[in-house]
């Protein structure tokens, strides 16, 4: 059983040491979690980027959010370049150990595309709208 599953049983207070649950999440072939950013206040969902241990580790860390870009094959942290970072108020796992959810105070938008949120396109009908102007 691992660490993950057996703490799908536990009773709420029940902790483990950090690290082992770091080393117990299931990371994929390419040693990543799927990481969803989420506005703390008003539980928007912003973002999904991908962290492995060492990105997660920083989050924790340093308290603001830090993600694995596949395409560059580094470390990024969130903002780094526009000043839009997420700070960070908590961080949890799901029941499976595959993803990670990241609550978070984000400074100006979320997106690339200076939008809020990435998920500003929405499905309506046969049709996909889109729900935000840049900022």
């Amino acid at each position: 059983m691992s660490l993950v599953s057996e703490l799908e049983s536990a009773p709420a207070g029940t902790a483990r040491a950090l690290g082992e649950v770091l080393d117990a999440l299931a990371y994929n072939e390419a040693g990543l979690v799927a990481a969803v950013a989420q506005e703390a206040t008003s539980r928007e969902v912003l973002m999904v980027a991908w962290m492995n241990r060492e990105s997660l580790e920083r989050t924790l860390e340093e308290g603001y959010a830090c993600y694995y870009s596949r395409s560059r094959r580094t470390l990024w942290r969130k903002g780094e370049t526009s000043g839009h970072l997420q700070r960070v108020r908590e961080v949890r796992f799901d029941c499976d150990g595959d993803a990670v959810l990241v609550l978070v105070d984000q400074t100006g938008p979320a997106c690339h595309t200076n939008r809020p949120t990435c998920f500003y396109l929405q499905v309506d009908g046969d049709r996909v709208r889109v729900t935000s102007e840049p900022l």
